[in-house]
């Protein structure tokens, strides 16, 4: 065997296919998505136009990932070649107080649970939104077409409604126990008792009013409208703590993103409150002193590098993460050369050791991420969610929109890094990344999967930079995670490698899926660029080729 296969460790067979074209490629986790973003090329709109529709379209669609009242971490790279990261996560309502909820008693300092769960099902578990600003705004700045327009695809699929697929379906069964207790969850996801079937239709006519709206008077209907409103008095009468003061003062922040170098490679990602351009850095400052092209993908000394590596970011993650207006966030020092080279000299190739461990964030793995491109140079590489599966897990009443549990990422005991305070930011792993060599951008990609996307993305970039795969290959490998003392490995690490692993001190935990599914964007030196979209989700990638008749062309009958 030849490539990256000669040398591996662990072998796979590819599911799905790419698409491929020159005029625009739209990558999202659902058909629809996808299909609403090339709606958006096809009618001469940019990459900007074609996310921010596909972003409207997956709230329809995949309303158990992402949603209005949610966060989202938006990457752009302009045709120009400047790149901007769009923040519109979510924050703690003003009412917050760094003591509003009871902890469990006895939890360790990494577990976030109180008493009834309030901070992660019902109202009083929202956080501040800002996931429509973040994309209304990015439409203004950078996109061509307007709000009625790339919000059409959205609106029709509430309206007509569309079919349930089986991962849908698999979603409303697991989150059963919480949506039964809402009314209107209840009566929309699990009719008569039982959760939507795949193949069956999905209609959401209030959620589409709601759309309609938002496409009529723009974000205000949400941030100081009728639709605000609503939202407004169902906190209240619940207890929530999202107020109208908190919706009309959000602010979307535009932040410089952070850039690294790997070998002769740039790798771009988002900066804090997100951890993923700080950690992806660091962790590629360390592997620099391997040859992993070498020690191949999937060996035994590959896994067991990637796990300590792995370890030694998720011990910095305290220190690296946080609101920048509330935590000062050592990002120099911890994406500094001089500090991976002394973080790798107590690396042990041989065994596993325990890295001192910092105060963790908890996050939902149930996010959704797309990325897009228009053959002119403007790429989106996006991540959004609602945090948890089905966020707080009911369905705010006139609006037909399920709110955020993003209070559940924030620390409920007071003085500590990740503690509660009005207007705080929550740390996110999304990782919306792009690599570029010589100057020149040839990967974009992203996925969901809460503090395991990161480590995703960063064995994906490896995938592509050191074994060489193809984006296809680079998107579906077999993953591992690990933050502590135990390292999760999907089913696809055969048996062999696994009993190496336990031999160098790791305790393994064998699992379906490691974070969610990828999507990525790879762009050739012809001009033509490749989609690629994996198993882990309903990804679908869409390419558009073509193009405009020959100049002077005319059909013409015969006389």
């Amino acid at each position: 065997m030849s490539g990256w296969r000669g040398r591996a460790g662990t072998l796979f067979t590819c599911e799905k296919q790419p698409a491929h074209g020159a005029k625009g490629v739209v990558v999202t986790n659902h058909p629809l998505g996808s299909a609403a973003g090339m709606e958006m090329l096809a009618a001469g709109g940019n990459a900007v136009d074609a996310a921010v529709a596909a972003q409207f379209a997956l709230t329809v669609v995949e309303p158990m990932m992402v949603g209005l009242i949610g966060g989202t971490t938006c990457h752009i790279r302009l045709a120009d070649g400047t790149h901007t990261v769009v923040d519109g996560m979510s924050a703690v309502p003003l009412a917050g107080r760094p003591d509003m909820y009871r902890p469990v008693a006895g939890a360790a300092p990494e577990v976030y649970d109180v008493e009834g769960q309030e901070n992660q099902v019902g109202p009083k578990a929202v956080a501040a939104p800002g996931s429509l600003l973040a994309w209304t705004l990015a439409l203004r700045r950078y996109g061509t077409m307007s709000l009625a327009d790339v919000m059409q695809p959205a609106i029709r699929h509430a309206t007509r409604g569309f079919t349930v697929t089986p991962y849908l379906s698999d979603c409303i069964e697991s989150a059963a126990p919480d949506l039964l207790k809402d009314k209107l969850a209840a009566a929309r996801l699990l009719p008569d008792g039982t959760p939507l079937k795949a193949g069956t239709r999905l209609v959401q006519a209030d959620y589409g009013e709601a759309l309609t709206l938002i496409a009529q008077q723009g974000e205000s209907a949400l941030h100081g409208g009728p639709l605000g409103d609503l939202l407004v008095e169902c906190m209240q009468k619940a207890g929530g703590f999202v107020s109208r003061k908190d919706l009309t003062d959000y602010r979307v922040v535009e932040r410089a993103p952070i850039r690294g170098r790997y070998r002769d490679w740039e790798i771009v990602g988002p900066p804090p409150p997100a951890a993923s351009g700080v950690h992806i850095t660091q962790m590629l400052n360390i592997l620099e002193g391997y040859d992993i092209k070498r020690l191949g993908f999937g060996t035994v000394e590959t896994l067991h590098l990637l796990a300590e590596v792995l370890k030694i970011a998720f011990a910095d993650r305290a220190q690296a993460s946080g609101d920048p207006a509330f935590v000062d966030v050592p990002v120099e020092r911890i994406t500094s050369k001089a500090y991976a080279d002394q973080r790798r000299a107590g690396i042990d190739l041989g065994h596993a050791k325990r890295w001192t461990s910092g105060l963790l964030a908890k996050e939902g793995a149930d996010t959704t991420h797309l990325t897009t491109a228009d053959g002119k140079g403007n790429v989106v590489c996006t991540t959004q969610t609602i945090n948890s599966l089905f966020g707080a897990r009911f369905v705010v009443p006139g609006i037909g929109m399920v709110p955020n549990d993003y209070m559940s990422n924030f620390d409920p005991r007071p003085g500590n890094a990740l503690s509660i305070a009005p207007g705080k930011r929550v740390t996110t792993s999304m990782a919306p990344m792009m690599a570029l060599h010589d100057g020149r951008l040839i990967y974009a990609l992203g996925l969901p999967g809460g503090r395991k996307i990161f480590p995703s993305a960063w064995q994906a970039l490896i995938n592509l930079l050191d074994h060489g795969m193809t984006l296809q290959e680079a998107v579906e490998a077999p993953r591992i995670w690990t933050e502590g003392p135990v390292l999760e490995v999907e089913h696809g690490i055969p048996e062999t490698v696994r009993q190496g692993l336990v031999a160098r001190g790791h305790k393994l935990q064998v699992m379906p899926t490691v974070a969610g599914g990828m999507n990525a964007i790879q762009f050739h030196d012809d001009g033509s660029m490749t989609g690629a979209a994996c198993w882990r989700a309903d990804g679908s990638p869409v390419a558009l080729g073509g193009g405009f008749a020959r100049p002077g062309v005319r059909f013409v009958l015969p006389g």
